[in-house]
């Protein structure tokens, strides 16, 4: 999974653990994909100071997933969601194809 994906994934399951700033720094950088200086003037910050809470914020998003581990069971769960989709799938066509065969019994 590419990493900005993956990072915008951990602020939606553990943004609520990071401060208001912090939160709203990641949002901007992460979500709006503004440059590290633009956050910088819309804050009144320096934009090293961005750049730093950036990276701790980056860095607390994946120590979150490393011990909460939400992101990978939700990944679980998608997969075997798709596998269960498909099974229908499968399911549904094995009934049509045998109702049809129902069909054209009764009509010999």
């Amino acid at each position: 999974m590419e990493k900005r994906v993956r990072l915008n994934l951990l602020l939606d399951f553990y943004g609520a653990l990071l401060t208001p700033h912090a939160r709203e720094l990641m949002r901007m950088y992460l979500e709006e994909d503004l440059s590290l200086q633009e956050i910088a003037e819309a804050s009144g910050v320096s934009r090293q100071a961005v750049h730093d809470s950036v990276s701790r914020g980056e860095k607390q998003l994946m120590e979150y997933e490393e011990r909460l581990g939400l992101l990978k069971r939700f990944d679980a769960l998608r997969l075997q969601t798709e596998a269960c989709k498909k099974e229908l799938v499968s399911a549904r066509e094995a009934l049509l194809r045998a109702e049809a065969l129902l069909a054209a019994m009764k009509d010999v």
